[in-house]
């Protein structure tokens, strides 16, 4: 080991070089340590249910689809009737993107269709399906959690 630098012995180029290098490397190591634990240990959000009234069902025509933003999700009133799409991505839970031919993850490029289905990973599950009704009111409510 080396003595302490002093006026008449200082540190090396080299010895400096190296010493911070090798800091540089053990900080960039524990970063990257961090985000593997956090990319590892993903788990979604244990949220409390929500019930959404999106008011009166009429209000979306066949052939709409009608992003809710406080939702996270995507009403689609088609010939099958209305379905709502969680616009949380499986992988990462990144909130994804309408986009045409379906839809996109912005954050690790996942697609699906416009049904949800998955077209592309690296997601490995379809766009979750949430529960919707008209009620005895004749409003759309959407269920989460």
């Amino acid at each position: 080991m080396n003595a302490v630098p002093s006026k008449d012995n200082p540190v090396s180029r080299r010895t400096f070089l190296d010493r911070a290098s090798k800091t540089l490397l053990a900080i960039a190591s524990l970063i990257g340590l961090g985000a593997l634990v956090r990319y590892v240990g993903y788990q979604e959000a244990d949220s409390q249910p929500r019930i959404y009234d999106l008011g009166p069902a009429s209000a979306f025509p066949v052939g709409s689809r009608t992003t809710i933003p406080e939702a996270q999700a995507m009403a689609i009133h088609d010939d099958q009737g209305y379905r709502v799409l969680s616009l949380v991505c499986p992988h990462l839970g990144c909130v994804v993107s309408d986009s045409e031919g379906g839809f996109t993850c912005p954050c690790h490029g996942s697609h699906f269709t416009p049904d949800g289905s998955l077209k592309k990973g690296p997601a490995s599950n379809p766009l979750t399906t949430l529960e919707v009704e008209v009620n005895a009111d004749g409003h759309l409510v959407v269920y989460t959690g």
